[in-house]
């Protein structure tokens, strides 16, 4: 059985990347690499993450632009400036809490 590592940062969490200039909010966790060859492939072989290790989906932003982030573990901060994430799909997913950070809306159950 492979070895799991517990996730650090949870969803809803507002995180910075280590080395670039974006932030985001955790929207889902992946306990070990679970995206393509293709994209990991793509990193740059000095800067590509192990694949044992949490990565986390971030609706991200950065200066420019809103997007989707995939992001190992080792590579973000806790980023607790309290400044509100801006992403569009932010309100469609999450509720501001009173201390800056983001919780799931409730799901209607039929």
């Amino acid at each position: 059985m492979a070895n799991v590592k517990t996730a650090k940062f949870q969803i809803g969490q507002v995180v910075r990347h280590r080395i670039f200039p974006f932030r985001g909010v955790i929207f889902d966790v992946d306990p070990q690499f679970a995206n393509t060859d293709e994209w990991y492939e793509a990193i740059p072989a000095e800067m590509r993450p192990s694949k044992d290790q949490p990565f986390y989906h971030l609706l991200a932003e950065n200066e420019d632009t809103e997007y989707v982030a995939y992001v190992s573990e080792q590579n973000l901060l806790d980023d607790s400036s309290g400044e509100p994430v801006r992403h569009p799909q932010l309100k469609d997913l999450f509720e501001r809490t009173s201390d800056g950070g983001y919780a799931r809306k409730a799901i209607a159950r039929h």
